[in-house]
């Protein structure tokens, strides 16, 4: 092989990896969602990387809020089918709940 081949065949490698890299890493920040419905956040609890958005959705028909405890995020009150989203950017475990209903909970938890 010679020297331009291998440079060559080194190049492919390192743009393959960086496009598996690339296509892992925009996986792993699809956003995900959480449906209120009957009283509940479902899924209630969750684990996501950093930089996510999630996204709760009203199902009810009547209106809910979504607040983290630390103040980090808050919703206006949701009515049925309206949509909330927060990005979620730093590492952490993130609790939340209906200002409205309290007993509704969830956690967030955020990893690097």
């Amino acid at each position: 092989m010679s020297f331009l081949s291998a440079r060559r065949a080194a190049a492919g490698v390192a743009i393959a990896l960086l496009l598996g890299l690339g296509g892992a890493q925009a996986a792993a920040l699809q956003p995900v969602a959480i449906k209120i419905d009957n009283f509940t956040f479902s899924p209630a609890e969750i684990t996501v990387p950093v930089g996510t958005a999630v996204t709760w959705t009203n199902g009810d028909d009547i209106p809910h809020t979504v607040v983290a405890v630390d103040k980090s995020f808050r919703s206006k009150a949701l009515d049925t089918g309206d949509s909330f989203t927060a990005t979620l950017a730093k590492p952490g475990t993130f609790a939340y709940f209906c200002s409205l209903h309290p007993h509704m909970t969830g956690r967030i938890t955020v990893t690097p």
